[in-house]
């Protein structure tokens, strides 16, 4: 569907039937408890929820599994939301669709696939450095992310312990219940922002990620992939990095940096085990003068998170963060939620409950 005329196309593809409503409290008092798709409103308006479904995602299996997953979501949901469905056509195209249907004052997005799609539809959530604010009178509250994970990684959807089950999803929608969460927003010399909901990561990990990203029709063996072909002519860097509007420091033979707004990236690794996207700020994590072996030898641990104790692995806390190479040299690899941004510099810092989501 193009993103052009889509103010005016939502009810063309509403999916449920046009029943009596009865519609769930979904109103910011009510975010610390939850009425169910039972509860009731003085309002006439059934809530528009619109699911934005990559169905390339995981090798098509995500648009497979919608598909069979559409009967059970109608059936749950439909007799109290308007159900809108949008597939993508291609990259960014979920960041267009989130941004119109926040401006029509829809009720919430729900991104169905990976990290990837999670990853763009958390940026239409905003515009030109600023959220999106919707145009419609009729809305009373503001726009919630939903989630329903049915991609090759769904790391971030580890962090609450969801699993990639659909139907269990389903349920924390029709329940309604929601959590501010943080977004952190990443800078560069251009003044250009980038935001992103899990981890964002710099070097190595970057380049690994860059490179599993040629390889997702291997599923989760992409990860090893990326990993392997990054190793190829990689060294260890320098790294000028401020914390929090202090002083430059410098970090010595950096082999990766992870800034976690939450705990898992690269297909289930704990890489920032005590991050959580409700804590107000980053947990950041350095990997310093690593070797090939030491990620063989280590990489148990970096999987179930006790790798902050290993020799040359720090972490801390940060609100934000500046990071650029020592030597500029154009060449180190910056990631976001498994996308990648380019090379530094870079600055990351938190918006602390800057979305609502369905929990």
């Amino acid at each position: 569907m193009a993103v052009g005329g889509m103010a005016k196309s939502w009810s063309s593809i509403f999916l449920s039937q046009q029943l009596s409503p009865v519609i769930p409290d979904l109103s910011p008092s009510s975010s610390s408890s939850s009425r169910g798709v039972g509860g009731s409103s003085s309002s006439s308006r059934r809530p528009d929820l619109v699911f934005v479904v990559n169905p390339q995602g995981a090798n098509g299996r995500t648009g497979k599994e919608w598909k069979k997953l559409m009967p059970y979501l109608r059936s749950r949901l439909g007799n109290d939301y308007n159900i809108c469905e949008s597939l993508t056509s291609g990259p960014s195209h979920a960041i267009d669709i989130t941004r119109e249907a926040i401006r029509d004052g829809v009720d919430a997005v729900v991104a169905v696939g990976g990290d990837g799609t999670l990853h763009e539809v958390v940026n239409g959530f905003f515009w030109q450095g600023v959220p999106v604010s919707n145009h419609s009178k009729t809305a009373c509250q503001t726009t919630a992310l939903g989630l329903i994970p049915l991609g090759t990684g769904s790391d971030f959807a580890r962090t609450f312990g969801w699993k990639n089950d659909p139907h269990e999803a389903v349920e924390r929608i029709a329940k309604g219940l929601r959590s501010p969460i943080d977004v952190g927003v990443i800078t560069e010399a251009s003044g250009e922002s980038h935001y992103f909901i899990n981890v964002a990561d710099v070097h190595l990990s970057a380049k690994a990620g860059y490179y599993a990203a040629r390889y997702k029709r291997f599923g989760k063996l992409c990860y090893v992939i990326g990993a392997l072909q990054a190793f190829m002519g990689h060294s260890n860097q320098d790294l000028r990095i401020k914390v929090d509007g202090g002083e430059w420091e410098i970090y010595p033979q950096v082999t990766a940096l992870c800034i976690g707004n939450a705990k898992f990236f690269g297909g289930g690794m704990k890489i920032s085990p005590n991050a959580a996207p409700t804590s107000g700020d980053f947990e950041v994590v350095f990997l310093q003068d690593f070797k090939w072996y030491d990620f063989i030898l280590k990489l148990h641990r970096l999987y179930n998170g006790t790798h902050l104790s290993v020799k040359n692995v720090t972490s801390r806390r940060a609100l934000c963060i500046s990071v650029e190479e020592f030597e500029g040299h154009g060449s180190i690899y910056v990631q976001s939620d498994g996308e990648y941004l380019g090379f530094l510099p870079r600055k990351f810092f938190i918006l602390p409950g800057a979305i609502q989501m369905l929990i």
